[in-house]
C-alpha cells in the first residue's frame, strides 16, 4: 500500500514537472527595427561621426580603396527590464560602434554595404535592421566593408 502511494506521488510529481518544463521554452523572436532610431540613439550615446555608416545600398562617395570585405560585428545585450526594441537598439549601438573600431584599426574611414547577418543569413534595407530577441538577452549581427572613401 505504502510503495503505490509513493508510486503514485512520483508519478504526479513527474507529470507536475514535465508540464512546467515544457512551458519554460526558449524565446527567438525575429525583428525588423528602423535604423534611424537606433543610429540617434547611438549619436546621443557618443557614436563617433569621423567613421561613416552606409547600410545597405545607400549611396556614399566614390571608394578611394577596399580594405577588408565582409567584417562582421555580433552583439548581445541584456533585455532585462527593457522593452524587445530598446534592447535590440542597444545590442544595435554596440555592433555599430564595433564595426567603426574596425574601420579606424585598419585605416578605413566607413563602413558600406552594412547587412543584418544574423546566423549568416542577409538581410539587406537602407531602413531596418534585424534584431533576435529571446527571454534574456537580444542580439544583432551586422557584415560590411571596411573602405577608404574619396
Amino acid at each position: 500500500m505504502k510503495t503505490s502511494v509513493k508510486a503514485a506521488g512520483f508519478a504526479a510529481l513527474f507529470v507536475s514537472l514535465s508540464l512546467c518544463a515544457t512551458s519554460v521554452q526558449a524565446r527567438d523572436t525575429t525583428h525588423y527595427f528602423p535604423i534611424h532610431e537606433a543610429l540617434e540613439e547611438a549619436r546621443a550615446q557618443g557614436l563617433d561621426t569621423d567613421i561613416r555608416l552606409y547600410f545597405g545600398n545607400q549611396k556614399h562617395p566614390p571608394v578611394r580603396s577596399t580594405i577588408y570585405t565582409g567584417i562582421t560585428s555580433n552583439k548581445k545585450t541584456s533585455s532585462a527590464n527593457k522593452t524587445d526594441q530598446a534592447a535590440c537598439n542597444r545590442a544595435m549601438q554596440s555592433a555599430l560602434i564595433a564595426l567603426q573600431q574596425a574601420a579606424r584599426n585598419r585605416g578605413g574611414n566607413a563602413v558600406i554595404n552594412i547587412a543584418s547577418y544574423y546566423n549568416r543569413r542577409v538581410y539587406r534595407s537602407n531602413s531596418q535592421f534585424e534584431c533576435h530577441s529571446g527571454n534574456i538577452m537580444s542580439g544583432v549581427v551586422l557584415r560590411g566593408d571596411i573602405v577608404r572613401l574619396r
